[in-house]
């Protein structure tokens, strides 16, 4: 079981005093794994990290996720429950002669007392290439178990022998419930009291940072105390959250958080970029989930732009992407780009009103069966059964093109494709509807012109 050094009086004595005037989210720290706030899916009964903790079976992890998610507490808490010794680096500070010191003391310790040692690398993507280097005899063989925290995707900031002996636990940022949690039990420890709209909005300005908000409530702490009589319950206002965040409160509750995306989504279908924008912000400084902002982006870019500009779903994707990859405030950024391209482009629905028609036929029972020539004719004996025969193939055309029939005999000549003029399906459905018959073949009509 990891342990303080016995004769370390002074350390002790100063831990000791830490922990009890130290800053909140120190004191706070849990106990066991059970008290960890928020990454069920990791510590949850039964799942991954928690079996190996449980079982003492842990091999070397990479814990990846934004700051104030529990990287060095899990840690620590991991060491604790395990026989080995738990040794504490940070990247920031430690070096590669430290590195082969701590990889020294683990081969004396195993060989005196058959005590394996746990490694805790903070902000292990700070290591240079040759400090990770340093690592690898030691985690390959075992000598070492390295857990790494990085805020950092470790696929470009770990280096590929070091990440393929390691596990990745990607960590999430705390969930508005999780957050209360954690501020609900700080009041408790700290015997005070706090409104339900002064917790909503530091908890709605942390980013999923628990200790960004366990900061935030300890200055929001200190301010309502300094209205208090001695002896009196301490109870913070909204006026001390948003003293200790330094920012007003922006009105955004249960039904705001369905109107406002509602608005949002509703301006970029009405091409309207300043509206759209204006509550891209409302979102963002209310503490809108970016992830939920970039998901019903990318939804819009194919409900109300579709075809008419099919290079907004790849915009909206890339603005989501780029939220789980640099994360916020900088995200943001990358979402009002994404908003004005999709509030600016031409807009379709037909691609989705089409899915819409086809779906109730295939509800009503209107489906058929698939055309002999259409069938799977790739085994033994499909040709005897007609399967696959006089299927003509569209590349051994010049053109691309052949005219054949792909719907079931009895939906023959239905149409649920119903194109609109707008930006690019215009010059989209000009072909297909020339292919079909519908209109004249002009030398307008070329393929250069179609794209």
């Amino acid at each position: 079981m990891a342990s303080a050094s016995g004769n370390d009086l002074f350390s002790a004595a100063a831990q000791e005093h830490l922990s009890s005037v130290g800053p909140m989210a120190d004191r706070l720290r849990p106990r066991n794994l059970d008290e960890v706030v928020g990454q069920e899916h990791l510590l949850g009964a039964g799942q991954a990290l928690r079996a190996l903790v449980d079982a003492d079976r842990l091999s070397s992890i990479i814990l990846w996720g934004p700051p104030g998610t529990g990287k060095t507490t899990i840690a620590r808490l991991i060491a604790q429950a395990s026989s080995k010794e738990f040794v504490p680096l940070s990247a920031v500070t430690a070096t590669v002669k430290d590195i082969r010191e701590v990889s020294a003391s683990a081969q004396l310790r195993l060989g005196a007392r058959g005590v394996g040692t746990i490694l805790f690398l903070d902000e292990i993507h700070r290591f240079t290439k040759s400090q990770q280097d340093a690592l690898l005899p030691g985690v390959e063989s075992g000598l070492l178990v390295l857990i790494g925290a990085t805020t950092e995707n470790p696929y470009f900031e770990v280096n590929p022998p070091l990440m393929s002996r390691s596990t990745l636990f990607r960590l999430h940022g705390l969930d508005s419930e999780a957050l209360h949690k954690l501020a609900t039990r700080a009041l408790t420890h700290e015997h005070a009291e706090a409104d339900v709209e002064a917790l909503d909005h530091l908890v709605d300005r942390c980013g999923g940072d628990g200790r960004q908000l366990l900061t935030s409530l300890e200055v929001a702490l200190a301010l309502a105390a300094s209205r208090c009589d001695k002896g009196e319950i301490v109870h913070v206002v909204l006026l001390d959250a948003e003293g200790a965040l330094g920012a007003s409160a922006v009105r955004y509750g249960k039904d705001d958080h369905y109107d406002v995306i509602s608005a949002f989504i509703k301006s970029i279908r009405g091409s309207d970029p300043d509206a759209a924008l204006h509550w891209l912000a409302r979102m963002l400084t209310a503490g809108e989930d970016a992830r939920f902002i970039a998901r019903r982006l990318v939804i819009a870019a194919s409900e109300d732009i579709g075809m008419a500009d099919p290079f907004s779903l790849l915009i909206a994707q890339a603005a989501a992407q780029a939220v789980e990859f640099v994360g916020l405030p900088e995200a943001r950024i990358n979402l009002a780009q994404a908003t004005v391209h999709l509030a600016l482009a031409p807009k379709s629905n037909s691609a989705y009103q089409g899915l819409i028609a086809a779906t109730a036929d295939v509800a009503a029972g209107a489906t058929g069966d698939v055309p002999p020539h259409l069938r799977d004719g790739h085994y033994m004996g499909a040709s005897t059964l007609g399967h696959g025969n006089d299927y003509l193939y569209p590349h051994s055309d010049p053109s691309g093109w052949v005219d054949q029939q792909y719907l079931p005999e009895e939906l023959a000549g239905s149409t649920y494709y119903q194109p609109t003029s707008n930006g690019v399906e215009e010059r989209l459905a000009a072909r297909w509807r020339q292919r079909r018959g519908d209109i004249p073949t002009p030398n307008a009509l070329s393929d250069e012109t179609m794209t």
